[in-house]
């Protein structure tokens, strides 16, 4: 019998036996190697956060169960095909945490050879740093800055990092971030010390302070791309003052849609084979915080969205047989 893991109402977790389907000719049968905690999703799932209205937009693909709980939710998986179509092959899917599956075998992403499974976790956030990027669509030497630095945030700055001539600063309230932004190969700054006269800012914080202050941070005529996902919580934003007189623009970014900026030519495939192929690199391991096995989520999911503010993203070992 497989195990999964469930949320039975907000703040109470649990593992449960998990039944699998009968597998047909063109679905895949994948034993999970690792599953990722993205503290910030994963954490307003927790908290029984998500607002009535987001419901039916906030379901993972193959979530069951309805918010607020009991619902099996997740979407960070990586596993290798024990039958059907890629038999043999390193897989991502967008899978809750749980020791085997049966899902369609269209559903499922091979891992390329040079990214490692341990780190293949972060494709579905390095996905999101992607359609943000292509939202923000930089230029050559452009000034940036990334507030929040999160899992979300930290991967669109590794991102930006590779645009030419470009200043990248990451900005966070937490000083020991600084390590972080270091791994990632951009600047560091508190939200006081940040340099203003951006071209564009990405928010990821999810606070109303930190969009405050990336508004602040634009040069005239600069766009503050928000990527933070607010759940329940109402915001408030200073539209007064110098927005007007800046001509400044605040756009939204969610990964649920390609980028109008890349709609036409690619899709949904094309921006997650993007992510695995940034994947290669090895940067991106420092988005990995903590470590817990499979029969530890229960207790080590809900201590990391309590007792570590900093964490990142958690990865969830799976016994290999």
């Amino acid at each position: 019998m497989e195990r999964a893991f469930w949320l039975r109402a907000p703040g109470v977790c649990e593992i449960r036996p998990a039944e699998l389907a009968e597998p047909g000719p063109d679905d895949v049968v994948v034993r999970t190697l690792y599953s990722g905690v993205s503290r910030g999703t994963e954490s307003l799932v927790f908290r029984g956060g998500v607002p009535p209205s987001q419901h039916t937009a906030m379901r993972a693909p193959f979530q069951e169960g309805e918010f607020p709980g009991p619902v099996k939710y997740g979407y960070l998986n990586v596993g290798v095909v024990e039958q059907g179509p890629l038999t043999g092959r390193t897989v991502f899917c967008l899978y809750p945490h749980q020791t085997r599956y049966v899902v369609p075998a269209a559903m499922v992403t091979p891992v390329p050879d040079d990214v490692p499974a341990a780190r293949a976790i972060l494709t579905g956030t390095v996905e999101t740093a992607v359609n943000a990027v292509w939202d923000a669509a930089p230029h050559v030497g452009d000034r940036i800055a990334v507030v929040g630095a999160g899992m979300v945030g930290a991967s669109v700055a590794r991102v930006l990092a590779g645009v030419p001539a470009a200043h990248v600063q990451l900005v966070d309230v937490d000083e020991s971030k600084a390590a972080l932004a270091t791994a990632l190969g951009v600047d560091f700054a508190t939200p006081a010390d940040a340099e203003g006269g951006c071209d564009f800012v990405v928010h990821a914080s999810a606070t109303e302070a930190g969009l405050t202050r990336s508004l602040e941070l634009l040069a005239v005529e600069g766009t503050v791309v928000e990527l933070s996902w607010y759940g329940d919580r109402r915001v408030k934003v200073p539209l007064g003052e110098w927005f007007h007189s800046r001509r400044l623009t605040l756009r939204s970014s969610q990964v649920g849609m390609v980028s109008p900026a890349r709609g036409g030519r690619k899709g949904y495939p094309e921006r997650l084979a993007v992510a695995l192929e940034l994947l290669a690199d090895p940067a991106f391991d420092a988005l990995v915080t903590s470590e817990c096995r499979f029969d530890e989520l229960p207790v080590a999911l809900p201590r990391m969205i309590s007792d570590e503010p900093s964490a990142l993203c958690l990865r969830v070992m799976y016994d290999s047989s």
